[in-house]
């Protein structure tokens, strides 16, 4: 597919997503969040669901939340325009609750398709609904960081699935802010692992492009410093996505405050 194209099917999802009633969740918002970013992008983000500020302004994470992701896309050298980010849910619940199951399942061909246009390379979830629908049955306190195979069922079975915890988990817990930027340090590094699983799954006696990933790797960890722990200024309503005090990472394995951090160019890791 091409850009052009894969720009049309993205365009002509979010405007389905607009017009949508398949769910209770039409009904009270104010609009629809179908998702952004560049469509030739290897790298998709997949939150949970608008909040407040997102169903005023038809755009995902742009409240505090959204400072906070962009601040750890910073920390590698990354830009919000080279990724493409969306949620499992495109409207907003109701006094930002969590998604119930069945408006969830309604969204999911949305999500389905735009993941089938883009064909990441890796998903990164934010939160545990949308680790559920890459990773079934996995716990966010215990993966947060790695990453596996995405679910065959999950619209990107070629991909890497890596978790990492909803950026508003930090504006809540305080303990998780250094969690968050500790585990967007592996997502580079991620990245270059799912292009070589890639490879090797396109060519599976050629391993000479595998071990060309080798020192891709090596240079990705020794360009990428320890991150800036900035916090965000806008100030929205709290979403109600807060992992549970079982997933949260046990105090004694806390971290101290890391270093501020150099920021790179994108142009290290090419997103596309």
């Amino acid at each position: 597919m091409t850009e052009a194209e894969r720009r049309a099917t993205l365009e002509a999802i979010a405007q389905e997503v607009a017009v949508c009633t398949r769910c209770r969740l039409h009904q009270t918002r104010t609009r629809a969040v179908p998702g952004e970013g560049h469509p030739e992008t290897e790298v998709v983000l997949v939150g949970e669901g608008p909040g407040f500020n997102e169903d005023r302004q038809g755009r995902p994470f742009v409240g505090q939340a959204g400072a906070k992701l962009e601040a750890l896309l910073t920390s590698i050298g990354w830009r919000r325009q080279e990724v493409f980010i969306t949620n499992v849910v495109k409207c907003r619940p109701p006094e930002n609750r969590d998604p119930e199951p069945d408006e969830i399942a309604a969204c999911a061909p949305f999500l389905t398709r735009q993941l089938e246009a883009l064909d990441p390379a890796l998903v990164v979830t934010l939160g545990r609904f949308s680790m559920a629908r890459f990773s079934p049955g996995a716990r966010i306190g215990q993966v947060h960081g790695t990453y596996r195979p995405a679910d065959a069922a999950s619209g990107a079975p070629e991909a890497l699935a890596y978790a990492m915890y909803h950026p508003a988990a930090a504006l809540h817990q305080g303990s998780l802010n250094e969690a968050l930027f500790r585990d967007m340090q592996g997502v580079p590094e991620a990245l270059v692992a799912a292009r070589a699983r890639r490879r090797s799954a396109a060519t599976p006696t050629d391993q000479a492009a595998t071990e060309a990933e080798a020192p891709a790797v090596a240079e990705v960890s020794a360009a990428v410093e320890p991150p800036a722990i900035a916090e965000a200024a806008a100030i929205d309503p709290p979403p109600a996505i807060v992992p549970s005090p079982e997933e949260a990472p046990p105090a004694e394995h806390a971290s101290p405050p890391a270093p501020e951090a150099e920021t790179r160019p994108a142009a290290q890791l090419p997103l596309f």
